[in-house]
């Protein structure tokens, strides 16, 4: 679908995120296809700068990303900033939970400390560390990406109350609530953003996580989301598979892929549902993707994954999966 028409879309649905795109003219894993996924800026881009910064994004933007997904956590003085995780010295020159650090003194760590990439010689160099980029608020970055580009955000912090009170503020006064989906593996925010109906939710990913591995492991489709509803969950999965007897627990350690022809027909039983595949990152899994009609992938570099969907061309031929 041409960007212009689909950022006519987006622009008129105001209760159902992008339902109306979210079509394939085949089923999914063969045939041609005739649209291919849009490529979300997993962090705001983590492949190709510091994750979750003004950077990040900007260059996200600059390389074409459909959207934007952002990690959110609450500061000290209760203002929604992005960092993803739990302690500061993971990725930064601090250290600490987010909470105990107020925005402004969040907006002076330097986020991009451990950032990694190979100079010409093929050696690690950090430039980040000679070009710090603090740790910007949801506020800020919202300001920074053009209303006509989408963004998720991923709650990360709990108790998920008081994020949720303040994250809704934000995007009540930067009247965002249109372009913003809300991403969360806990299911504590999908109970605290019902209070906020123009909210438009992700599932919570324990049923997505059910539905996938109910048909993957032969259990069949009893279940499909609802019309609209949107689902993202990992392309490649490394799971555990645990069984329970009288002498014990057996487990086994498995890499799945739950994204397949029967499980996306399984989510595409009713109309509209927006189908989002998390950690797509190379050539195979995006045509993989692509051929199953998935809505959109989520890539840690845009500057990678913009060119391989600019080199595939339409309509797609896709094999059947036997």
């Amino acid at each position: 679908m041409p960007r212009s028409m689909w950022l006519a879309c987006l622009m008129t649905l105001l209760s159902v995120w992008l339902a109306g795109c979210a079509t394939q003219s085949v089923s999914p894993g063969a045939g041609a296809v005739t649209a291919l996924p849009r490529i979300i800026a997993h962090r705001g881009g983590t492949g190709d700068a510091p994750e979750n910064t003004q950077e990040a994004v900007r260059l996200a933007l600059a390389h074409h990303a459909d959207a934007i997904w952002l990690t959110v956590q609450l500061s000290k003085d209760g203002v929604p900033v992005l960092y993803r995780p739990a302690d500061l010295s993971a990725l930064t020159n601090a250290k600490g939970a987010v909470s105990t650090y107020s925005a402004a003194e969040l907006a002076n760590v330097n986020a991009g400390w451990t950032f990694r990439q190979r100079d010409g010689q093929g050696v690690d160099a950090y430039p980040y560390r000679r070009h710090p980029v603090g740790i910007p608020t949801l506020r800020e970055v919202l300001r920074a990406i053009p209303v006509n580009t989408p963004v998720v955000l991923d709650m990360k912090a709990l108790p998920a109350e008081p994020q949720t009170r303040a994250v809704a503020q934000v995007l009540t006064e930067e009247n965002a609530w249109s372009r913003v989906m809300i991403y969360s593996t806990e299911t504590d925010y999908q109970r605290s953003f019902a209070a906020y109906p123009q909210a438009k939710m992700f599932e919570s990913r324990d049923a997505t996580r059910t539905r996938l591995m109910r048909v993957l492991l032969g259990g069949g489709c009893v279940d499909p989301p609802p019309g609209n509803a949107l689902a993202a969950f990992e392309f490649h999965r490394d799971v555990t598979v645990t069984e329970q007897f009288t002498l014990g627990e057996g487990r086994s350690e498995v890499h799945a892929t739950p994204w397949t022809p029967a499980s996306v027909a399984c989510f595409r039983k009713n109309p509209g549902v927006y189908l989002v595949a998390i950690a797509v990152n190379n050539t195979a899994d995006y045509r993989a993707a692509a051929c199953l009609g998935m809505d959109a992938v989520l890539a840690d570099s845009p500057a990678t994954m913009v060119p391989v969907r600019a080199a595939l061309s339409l309509p797609l031929q896709c094999k059947a999966e036997r």
